[in-house]
């Protein structure tokens, strides 16, 4: 059965003030939980899960010293973030990633400028996670890294692919010599080149508005994805342009 205090304490972690002051945040639902438990990244200090999912689990949990707390599908329904919350619910650690404004690994990284939509950043974090790209740097005004949304469309790159807030023109500085590429609605054609620089920044500007003036002042290279003659869209989501970008960049 679930405490008042626990239920005051798993709510208050909806919050971005109290994620922080605790170093907490709240993954749910069973393809991510149990990814989580068999150790790809993340440290969970609680779970709070239906009768079903523990039986089903029973041989996983019994190997892993974490304290489980048994709860109806309506007492999880009082804690969860999602509109149709999913068996189980685990409170976890926020990684403790050192910060690191030297591009890690020697490979290309994202930069967001002003990406507000949590289910954008959650999406870019995954892309990164599979293109193997190392870090995603972002603006201060970009949505919170342990929003809700953000770690639900993250699929679980948000405990493995490291981000940091600093200004572009601070991580421009600290990275001098190098590439920065943003994607623009005119530029070099960057399906024609087929190849993006091993090795560089690539911006990356808000949903509605794009890169501020003032980055892509700082940019060395503006690139665009072609719309096809036929195509009628205005432009492409942040998160899909990402997505096609980190396909030209070499491994």
């Amino acid at each position: 059965m679930l405490s008042q205090n626990q239920s005051k304490h798993i709510r208050s972690l909806h919050l971005k003030k109290f994620r922080e002051a605790e170093q907490l945040f709240l993954v749910e639902g069973d393809k991510m939980v149990s990814e989580l438990l068999s150790g790809n990244g993340g440290t969970v200090t609680q779970l709070y899960a239906e009768q079903g999912w523990l039986d089903r689990n029973k041989s996983l949990l019994s190997m892993l010293k974490i304290p489980v707390f048994e709860v109806t599908a309506s007492e999880l329904e009082k804690i969860s973030t999602m509109v149709t919350p999913n068996q189980v619910l685990a409170v976890v650690q926020m990684p403790q990633f050192s910060p690191n404004l030297t591009l890690p690994g020697r490979r290309t990284c994202f930069y967001l400028d002003g990406i507000q939509d949590p289910g954008n950043l959650g999406t870019i974090l995954r892309i990164a996670d599979w293109f193997g790209i190392p870090a995603v740097y972002c603006s201060e005004d970009s949505a919170d890294f342990y929003n809700p949304k953000v770690v639900q469309s993250s699929m679980g790159a948000i405990v493995r692919v490291p981000g940091w807030r600093i200004s572009l023109e601070e991580l421009v500085q600290q990275n001098p010599g190098l590439p920065i590429l943003g994607a623009v609605m005119e530029g070099e054609n960057a399906l024609e080149n087929r190849l993006l620089p091993s090795v560089g920044i690539l911006v990356i500007g808000n949903e509605g508005k794009g890169i501020r003036p003032h980055n892509e002042s700082l940019l060395t290279h503006r690139i665009y994805i072609p719309r096809h003659p036929n195509g009628g869209a205005e432009s492409l989501n942040a998160a899909v342009a990402a997505g096609i970008l980190s396909a030209f960049i070499p491994f």
